[in-house]
């Protein structure tokens, strides 16, 4: 960037573009001498010092202690991005679990919470159990929750721009239930809600198996299967937040799927649906006959709806998850087997790398990019 001529412009508007631009080559780690920061961003050195100044009395800035050993004279001063100024959260909300990620601004997690919930819970014994759950993991980390400048969450559903679960079948009452207003009561800062098969993509995308690539599908394969799609390197949510959701289709295969597998009807005993999808994927992987004959039903029925978004969007890679995925990959490389034949194009089908922390870090993903979006505004 170079520095621009303040003649004739707002100088206020100036500043902040400086500064946007020094924080972004901070941001980029290393800790660079005065001298070299100003090379790097393109502005002159006083003028990089005075930027610097004012990034330190925000906060977002720090000088590095000199360096030992840095030979005669004055060590020249280095500064550093403060990760530590503030803390985005991250929640995966299902009917069975909360997961929590705490992490820096750099996205480094800093601390993780599981607990359990009963499917039966009303929203508020859930949200009641889900705020406790917050509570210890900011306690074990020693973070204050006025530190938190975002939170996310995803949970299963269509969920609004204004963070309403507009239809849910999966967590009793959720359906109607404004969560980002629920959650906010708990936090200073903005809470976002999100589907979870959208944040486990995000997720995938940023640090999992389909790390930068820019059109991609992710399926949660569990008991009912949803799929989240980023095109062009943005995630991809349709007008009113519903699309992926082919599953509601049953010509697609993409609802039961859990039942499909092992029989257990769907809302049978807590976790009686995925004990028993566990047992069948398990035995699979040792090549029980009956169990590999189910799997392979599976993977036919599944790959009529995973085949049809791969035809409307055209991905370069699909990355499967969920918890039918975690007995191995005997599922996925039934999908590979089945749905390539259906499909026009070259076709990457990739075992998630996250595991079932996708959702919980996609959302930490999403946290993070409404931070960015307000840490270097400009206007």
């Amino acid at each position: 960037m170079s520095e621009i001529s303040l003649h004739g412009g707002d100088p206020s508007v100036l500043r902040r573009l400086n500064a946007a631009a020094t924080l972004r080559a901070l941001r980029g780690g290393g800790e660079p001498t005065l001298s070299e920061l100003a090379r790097l961003v393109g502005l002159s050195r006083p003028t990089t010092e005075g930027v610097i100044g004012e990034l330190t009395g925000r906060g977002l800035v720090a000088e590095v202690a000199p360096r030992s050993g840095s030979g005669l004279g004055r060590p020249a001063r280095r500064y550093r991005f403060r990760a530590e100024a503030g803390y985005a959260l991250g929640l995966d909300i299902d009917a069975h679990s909360v997961q929590i990620f705490l992490a820096d601004l750099n996205g480094q997690v800093i601390g993780s919470h599981r607990a359990g919930l009963d499917v039966g819970w009303e929203p508020p014994e859930r949200l009641a159990a889900v705020r406790a759950a917050i509570k210890t993991c900011l306690s074990a980390t020693g973070i204050d929750r006025s530190a938190l400048w975002a939170v996310a969450a995803g949970t299963p559903g269509v969920v609004t721009a204004e963070g309403t679960v507009a239809f849910c079948t999966v967590v009793p009452g959720w359906q109607g239930l404004n969560l980002g207003r629920e959650l906010g009561r708990s936090f200073a800062c903005p809470v976002y809600v999100e589907n979870d098969a959208n944040l486990a993509t995000m997720a995938e995308r940023w640090r999992g198996v389909a790390e930068d690539t820019d059109d991609v599908i992710c399926v949660l394969a569990g008991l009912h299967t949803g799929v989240g799609a980023v095109i062009g390197g943005r995630l991809h949510r349709g007008r009113w937040g519903a699309a992926g959701e082919i599953g509601m289709l049953p010509e697609l295969g993409l609802r039961d799927t859990t039942a499909a597998l092992t029989g257990v009807p769907t809302g049978s005993v807590r976790g009686a649906e995925d004990a028993a999808a566990e047992a069948v994927l398990t035995a699979a992987q040792h090549d029980d006959p009956e169990a590999v004959a189910l799997v392979e039903r599976l993977a036919a029925r599944m790959s009529r709806g995973i085949a049809a978004m791969a035809l409307a969007i055209d991905p370069e890679m699909i990355v499967v998850g969920g918890a039918l995925t975690r007995a191995g990959d005997r599922l996925i490389d039934e999908l590979r087997r089945q749905v390539r034949p259906l499909c026009l194009s070259p076709l990457r089908i990739e075992a998630s790398t996250l595991g079932d922390e996708a959702v919980g870090v996609g959302a930490v993903r999403l946290a993070l990019d409404r931070i960015d979006e307000n840490l270097f505004r400009v206007d």
